[in-house]
């Protein structure tokens, strides 16, 4: 199977629904997930912020991709990661706005590779 297609379904079995889950139970989550949050912004903020670097180097067309990651997601993540329950809740709501843009880019992103569209 394609990378890009196990990327595909990474994003939509797996992220959008743990976004989905964080941004609709907000302060009601375990502080286990609170630490799981913290982590992932880290890993990945640093991830691709080394990726979109490299990709600025070789002047890829996708650099984008890894800025977004580096600049919102990562970040969003070790927010609300580190304020707990006490994040407000315009930060969930950007993580929501985040999850269901993922979700319809990775179902785009699917179709077209499978030639559906």
């Amino acid at each position: 199977m394609d990378a890009h297609v196990l990327i595909n379904l990474f994003h939509i079995f797996l992220v959008v629904p743990f976004f989905v889950y964080v941004g609709i139970s907000r302060g009601t989550l375990p502080p286990a997930i609170f630490t799981t949050l913290i982590v992932l912004g880290i890993v990945v903020t640093l991830y691709h912020a080394f990726k979109a670097y490299r990709r600025w180097t070789t002047n890829s067309n996708f650099v984008w991709v890894n800025l977004i990651h580096a600049l919102w997601v990562g970040p969003l993540l070790f927010y609300i990661g580190i304020h707990k329950e006490k994040t407000q809740r315009p930060a969930y709501e950007l993580l929501l706005l985040t999850a269901f843009g993922a979700l319809g880019y990775h179902l785009y992103e699917l179709a077209a590779y499978s030639d559906f569209l």
